[in-house]
């Protein structure tokens, strides 16, 4: 027992290193930990590397994601996914440039696996509740997406919120998208081929990015939603099911909403800040993720019932042993790796079907 003691001693002080050594002991000795550092939520499918993580957050007070001190939140959060990462995945070419919209010059990175050669693009909008989050938080994801899948990632470093509201925000991804439509030679996309991928608020942004540009020329031809938040209006089961005990909480959504879009003065059920509500009469094709152990869950598995019925051709996959967030600890969770590997290669061939 006092050697139980000693590793979750030597967890708590270190994120990444310990974190990583963890995550190679047998699951056995991983829910024994869990039960030493007080895990306590009956989540029996989760994977208890998982519930370690989160006994260890709630020890040293780590409870909320985003919280009204969002400047704070954003420090933190950015902190929190550097000391992650120990050596980046290699990709063979990644360049930071800037894209001159209308609004204003957004920054972005690129992510091109096979250079000198034409291939199709994802455009990542990256998660964090609209509030915080960046290139760098992400950097890790987008380069097992590209790496993964055989595509061009252009992740986009949108302009956050409360500073800006959703129609600004909105507007500066259409334009994102519509510049790289435009610039396709430069960028060797293969076939005018442009998919949106986006993580939590970045799945919600390229639902709704994919709502105003259906009508289009430069309408996105597939969208890939990773546990996306697309109703601020109605609460699900889920939601109160995984509102404590999981990484995402019902703080951090109140939070959300609060800074996002109250404060904007946007109704909870308008589409530009909640999809679910929208026109989804001829938007792309749609492969959407959701997390069991996520209360954002059951709001994504209507979402692409809904795409369904709407005549849309979509695919769905449940990840069964995973909570909100899991393309984050792709670094030290070999699990979660596997699942976002298979996701970019699952969606690599759904989009290829589509041709």
């Amino acid at each position: 027992m006092g050697n139980f003691f000693d590793i979750a001693q030597f967890l708590e002080k270190s994120q990444g290193s310990s974190a990583r050594t963890l995550d190679k002991a047998p699951k056995v000795i991983q829910q024994r930990l869990a039960q030493i550092l007080g895990y306590q939520h009956d989540f029996k499918a989760l994977h208890p590397f998982l519930k370690c993580l989160l006994a260890i957050q709630q020890r040293q007070g780590k409870i909320n994601l985003v919280t009204e001190d969002y400047a704070k939140s954003r420090v933190l959060f950015q902190r929190q996914m550097r000391s992650l990462v120990a050596k980046p995945t290699p990709i063979k070419w990644v360049e930071d440039l800037d894209l001159p919209l209308k609004r204003q010059t957004l920054h972005a990175r690129r992510y091109h696996p096979n250079p000198g050669k034409k291939l199709p693009l994802i455009i990542f909008y990256h998660g964090g509740g609209f509030v915080v989050g960046d290139l760098n938080t992400h950097d890790e994801a987008c380069r097992l997406l590209a790496k993964s899948a055989n595509v061009q990632v252009l992740s986009i470093d949108y302009p956050l919120a409360p500073e800006h509201s959703p129609e600004y925000i909105v507007g500066c991804c259409v334009e994102a998208l519509e510049w790289i439509y435009q610039h396709d030679k430069q960028l060797d996309i293969a076939g005018k081929r442009i998919a949106v991928a986006g993580d939590s608020a970045g799945g919600n942004l390229s639902a709704v990015v994919c709502q105003k540009t259906q009508h289009a020329i430069y309408a996105p031809t597939a969208q890939l939603l990773i546990y996306p938040t697309v109703d601020f209006k109605n609460r699900y089961a889920s939601y109160y099911k995984f509102r404590e005990g999981v990484i995402l909480n019902d703080n951090d959504i109140d939070t959300v909403t609060e800074l996002y879009v109250t404060r904007h003065n946007v109704a909870l059920d308008d589409a530009l800040v909640s999809p679910l509500y929208g026109d989804l009469s001829k938007v792309a094709p749609a492969y959407v993720i959701t997390s069991s152990f996520d209360l954002l869950h059951d709001e994504g598995e209507i979402y692409a019932q809904k795409l369904k019925q709407a005549g849309i051709q979509v695919q769905y996959n449940e990840i069964t042993d995973m909570t909100h967030g899991f393309i984050n600890f792709t670094p030290i969770h070999k699990a979660a790796k596997q699942h976002w590997i298979n996701t970019a290669r699952d969606f690599r061939k759904f989009w290829d079907k589509l041709k």
